[in-house]
C-alpha cells in the first residue's frame, strides 16, 4: 500500500493528482463525442493549433492560456470558414490550418532564446509545477464541458448519428458543430499546463475509445471513460514517481495502454468462447 501511497505525500504529487483528474474530466466527456463522431483528426489539429497563441504569450511575456484561447477560437473559425467557402471538406480545412497553425508556433518559438525549454513545456507539459490557480481554471473548464454536454446531449446525439436528421429535428446542426468545437478547444486549452499539447490527445481519446469497447450507451460511455481516465492518471504519476519517467508522457501514454489491454482481453474471451462453442468431434 505504501507504493501506491507514497508518491502522493507531497504537495505538488497532490496537486498534480487533482490537474490530472480535472484534465480527465473535461477531455473524457467531450472525447466521447470526438470518438463517436470520427474527429480524431480534428481533436489533434486542434491540440497543435493553440501552440503560436502560447508561444507569443512566452515570447511577450504574458499568460499562456490567454494565448492558448485566443488561437483555440481562430482556429475553430478558421476551420468554419474554410469549409463553408471554399468548398473543401471539413477534413481539407483541418490538415491546412494544423500544418499551418503548427509551422507558425514553431517559427514563433524559434525567436525565444530558451527554445529547446519552451518547446518542452509546451509540448509535453509539467503536471508537477501546476498552480492552485491552474487547478481553479481546470475546474471551471471541467464543469463547463459537462453542463454543456447535458444541455446539448440531444443536439450532439442526433449531429453524431445524422447530420441531416438532426437539421429536420429543428436541433442546428451547425450551430452544434461549432459549440462542439468549442469545448474541444476548451478541454485541450484547459489540460495542456497538466499534459502539453501533444500528450492532451492521449487523454481525449484514450478513454473515450476504450469506454466505447466496454459500453454501447452514450452517457454511459462517458462514465466510463471518466473512470479509466483517472486510472490512467493514478497509475501513471505512481509509476513516473517510482521509476522517474516523465508524468505527462507516463498518463497519457498509460491511457493509451488501457486501450489495447481491454481489446486484447476481449479478443481472448473471445476466442475462449469460440473454443468452448465448437461441438465435440466425438
Amino acid at each position: 500500500m505504501d507504493w501506491l501511497t507514497d508518491p502522493f505525500a507531497a504537495q505538488f504529487m497532490q496537486r498534480a493528482l487533482v490537474a490530472g483528474l480535472l484534465a480527465v474530466v473535461a477531455s473524457s466527456v467531450v472525447g466521447t463525442w470526438v470518438v463517436m463522431r470520427g474527429l480524431t483528426f480534428l481533436g489533434d489539429a486542434l491540440a497543435h493549433g493553440v501552440i503560436p497563441g502560447m508561444a507569443l504569450a512566452v515570447l511577450w511575456g504574458f499568460d499562456v492560456t490567454i494565448g492558448a484561447l485566443a488561437t483555440a477560437a481562430a482556429m475553430v473559425g478558421g476551420i468554419t470558414f474554410v469549409n463553408h467557402r471554399a468548398r473543401l471538406s471539413e477534413d481539407t480545412a483541418v490538415g491546412l490550418l494544423f500544418v499551418g497553425m503548427l509551422a507558425l508556433g514553431v517559427v514563433i518559438i524559434s525567436k525565444s532564446r530558451s527554445f529547446t525549454t519552451d518547446v518542452q513545456g509546451l509540448l509535453f507539459g509539467d503536471v508537477l509545477g501546476v498552480t492552485t490557480g491552474d487547478l481553479r481554471l481546470q475546474a471551471v473548464v471541467a464543469a463547463i464541458v459537462v453542463v454543456a454536454s447535458v444541455l446539448g446531449y440531444r443536439a450532439f446525439l442526433a449531429l453524431s448519428f445524422d447530420e441531416v436528421k438532426a437539421g429536420s429535428l429543428g436541433l442546428r446542426p451547425g450551430l452544434a458543430h461549432v459549440a462542439l468545437l468549442a469545448l474541444i478547444a476548451l478541454a485541450i486549452v484547459s489540460s495542456f499546463r497538466a499534459v502539453g499539447t501533444l500528450l492532451v490527445f492521449g487523454l481525449l481519446v484514450g478513454p473515450p475509445a476504450t469506454a466505447a469497447l466496454l459500453v454501447r450507451r452514450v452517457w454511459l460511455t462517458m462514465l466510463v471513460a471518466v473512470a479509466l481516465g483517472w486510472v490512467a492518471v493514478v497509475v501513471g504519476l505512481v509509476l513516473s514517481y517510482h521509476h522517474g519517467t516523465a508524468a505527462g508522457a507516463t498518463m497519457a501514454g498509460t491511457s493509451v495502454a488501457l486501450f489495447f489491454v481491454v481489446l486484447l482481453a476481449q479478443e481472448l474471451l473471445a476466442a475462449v468462447r469460440g473454443r468452448r462453442a465448437l461441438p465435440d468431434p466425438a
